[in-house]
């Protein structure tokens, strides 16, 4: 009876310790994962009114320094620092020895575009990346001397060890999507290590190339005419809307995904001023369903599309059904070279 005793007695002893050192092998299997790869991170979410504000004052400042190809990155840094909001907001100004009263948007905007083309000309002479130099806005010009001995070119494994050394590896909780899906939700206590993901998420894509838009609007032209096929999508069962659209980009080496829902949130939001040919065209409440987007077509130009009617051709945007049921234009972005 003693040795049953003592055999239970062990137990509840060692139990608890058998726990925490499974707890503590799972622990140091997250953090080994955690800078694997390349974050995950959304693509054309748009600035905020905010942000474009300042889009024509950054422009002009960018062409002070012969930089004005960069202007779309410092908005995209815009909107990461602020949004657009207070009187800082590049969150260029922490050093300058200016009170939070003596700060504005302007003299912000003229030290982040400074600090930026210094960076650029520093990647330069260097050899190294834009990724770089856009991290280095975040972790100082420090950086780009770290990366132009280990490849000249930004990775995300780079940039955790930069930050790990400056900080001796200590971590801090970061609620952030990107980082949630990466690592479970935590950065390095210097900087932030997924900046340039996080200002990519921002960037404002480039009307597709004429030729590109060309060869999509072409495939479209083929099928005027017609019928519209519900759940069609190839040239052997006609087309409904999505399946236009998917199989006229396909063709150009574009992948779309199938459904105008799903469409509309792999591409950026652009208003209808804003429209090139080649763009998408969105629209809600066409019919009744539990979707936000309803319907797309290809913009072609003149304030027309061209899309899955019945039957399949060209549509004035103009008339009120269209502007009643209008959503935005779809920026899709280029194939990669």
């Amino acid at each position: 009876m003693k040795r049953v005793k003592w055999i239970i007695c062990a137990l509840c002893i060692l139990f608890p310790v058998f726990l925490l050192f499974i707890c503590g092998v799972m622990l140091i299997g997250v953090s080994d994962e955690s800078e694997d790869g390349d974050p995950v991170h959304a693509s054309g979410l748009g600035l905020s009114d905010k942000v474009r504000e300042y889009a024509a004052f950054v422009g002009d400042t960018a062409a002070e320094y012969n930089i004005h190809e960069y202007e779309k990155y410092l908005l995209a840094i815009m909107m990461v620092e602020t949004g657009g909001e207070g009187n800082d907001p590049m969150q260029s100004l922490g050093n300058s020895g200016l009170t939070e009263e003596e700060k504005t948007p302007s003299e912000s905007i003229k030290a982040a575009v400074a600090y930026f083309a210094m960076l650029l000309q520093k990647a330069d002479t260097l050899g190294c990346d834009l990724d770089a130099v856009i991290q280095a806005y975040n972790y100082g010009a420090g950086y780009i001397d770290y990366i132009s001995v280990r490849g000249k070119a930004h990775t995300f494994q780079l940039s955790c060890d930069f930050a790990s050394s400056k900080c001796g590896g200590r971590k801090v909780k970061y609620d952030n999507p990107v980082a949630i899906a990466q690592n479970g939700g935590w950065r390095y206590e210097y900087g932030n290590m997924f900046y340039v993901y996080l200002v990519k998420q921002y960037l404002e894509s480039e009307p597709l190339p004429a030729d590109t838009a060309n060869a999509v609007l072409a495939e479209a032209y083929k099928y005027q005419g017609w019928k519209y096929v519900w759940g069609g999508s190839s040239p052997q069962t006609s087309f409904d809307c999505s399946g236009l659209t998917q199989w006229c980009f396909g063709q150009a080496g574009i992948s779309l995904p199938r459904t105008a829902q799903e469409q509309y949130e792999a591409v950026q939001h652009l208003e209808l001023e804003e429209a090139q040919p080649g763009d998408l065209v969105f629209f809600t409440k066409t019919y009744k369903t539990d979707n936000y987007i309803t319907h797309v077509g290809i913009y072609a130009g003149n304030g027309r599309m061209f899309h899955a009617g019945n039957p399949i051709g060209f549509a004035d945007l103009n008339t009120s059904f269209w502007k009643e049921h209008f959503v935005c234009i779809g920026r899709v972005s280029a194939p990669s070279q």
